[in-house]
């Protein structure tokens, strides 16, 4: 490949390949800043968990955006429903495989009546899912006035958000001693399924004659990318093997990345984000596929709230506080683009780590807490930047 095919390639693709060069790029930083501690079992552990809840919720606000809209509201509601599950289990008693069912339902119902205003009377969703964001902030403080923060007991709440995922095999084997075997077969699997789907998916553009990277590319790509599939496998395999929040926000990946891929509904939701006009004309109700994604936002902000309640083994007054602005970083770092009908689930996801990565290592190195900030605005801003940058050098 000639160094014109490899900037045409890069050109083509830079919106793909940006953050994972962010990735590697800031990785590589804080484990010199680090002398090796960021990449350390346990920290990698860490940043896996704490990453889960923030890739969930930018699942969702990654098709909100899409749809060229945006919900304030789900950071408060995220809170509010995990103070919710705290106080069904413990003042009323509830068994949690009711708790759990019962706390997604009610965000259901809460992203729809945020979509209402939105969807039905034409209301800008800043608007709609502000108003969202104080009523939910005001149903948190109310929720716990009384208590203060609720300590969670539950061992089955508790162990989503910091329990593993059980090995059947001995940990004392003369094979790989130490080490998670399960965790080991299902990083194995992931890689094997990684590159079979991306093979599969160059296969079907070039029936159709799409543009698709040169072969050599493509091999570098499937080669870095299992490399750093492995590693962290292995280093999550070194520590109490993959916690069942990691293997929550990879179902929910997966199973949003399906949906937005290969289906009638996912391609409807990307047509309205195109061009709301041109997808009403052709039949798809923008009213409707509205109401889907913002109820679809708040199963998932209900969901996060779980899974950070149980991390935490706690609910408390600020459960949720800047989540939603950690959503909409994560998914604009991860390639969703502010114009809409751009952006992908599992970019998402990488810029949700991205993100994360970065507040991780910074708060290892012990940079003050009003750097942090200023350093994570600035990133916002930066991929922010590069989305309307890459769109000009499309056009």
């Amino acid at each position: 490949m000639t160094t014109n095919d490899l900037k045409k390639a890069l050109n083509q693709n830079i919106r793909d390949y940006g953050m994972f060069i962010a990735l590697f790029v800031i990785m590589g930083i804080f484990t010199v800043a680090t002398n090796g501690l960021f990449l350390s079992s346990r920290n990698i552990a860490d940043l896996m968990n704490q990453t889960a809840y923030i890739a969930v919720l930018a699942v969702g606000m990654t098709l909100v955006i899409v749809i060229r809209h945006i919900d304030l509201s789900v950071g408060f509601l995220a809170g509010f429903l995990g103070a919710v599950s705290a106080i069904c289990l413990t003042t009323l008693h509830m068994p949690v495989w009711l708790v759990i069912p019962l706390v997604m339902v009610l965000g259901i119902l809460a992203g729809l009546l945020t979509s209402l205003p939105v969807a039905r009377l034409g209301i800008p969703s800043f608007v709609a899912s502000l108003a969202g964001w104080l009523i939910y902030r005001g149903f948190l403080l109310l929720s716990l006035s009384g208590t203060g923060t609720i300590n969670i007991a539950d061992p089955t709440f508790v162990a989503l958000g910091n329990g593993s995922i059980p090995d059947v095999f001995p940990a004392d084997t003369t094979f790989l001693p130490g080490l998670h075997k399960v965790t080991l077969l299902l990083g194995a699997a992931a890689i094997v399924w990684f590159i079979i789907a991306d093979l599969r998916n160059r296969k079907v553009k070039k029936s159709y004659n799409f543009d698709v990277i040169p072969t050599d590319m493509l091999v570098l790509k499937l080669v870095l990318i299992s490399v750093a599939l492995a590693f962290i496998t292995w280093k999550l395999a070194g520590y109490n093997g993959m916690g069942w929040t990691v293997v929550i926000m990879l179902v929910v990946v997966g199973a949003y990345d399906w949906i937005s891929r290969q289906t009638v509904l996912g391609r409807h939701i990307y047509a309205v984000g195109g061009n709301p006009e041109a997808a009403e004309l052709s039949g798809i109700s923008v009213k409707n596929i509205t109401m889907m994604v913002f109820g679809s936002m708040g199963f998932l902000a209900a969901l996060a709230g779980i899974l950070f309640s149980s991390r935490l083994q706690s609910a408390g007054p600020t459960g949720g506080t800047l989540f939603e602005l950690d959503a909409i970083a994560a998914a604009y770092i991860g390639g969703v683009s502010a114009a809409g009908g751009v952006g992908k689930i599992t970019g998402s996801m990488v810029g949700a780590l991205v993100y994360m990565s970065l507040r991780n290592g910074m708060n290892l190195m012990g940079v003050d807490e009003s750097l942090q900030y200023i350093i994570r605005g600035g990133v916002l801003a930066l991929a922010v930047i590069f989305d309307v940058a890459t769109r000009r050098v499309k056009r």
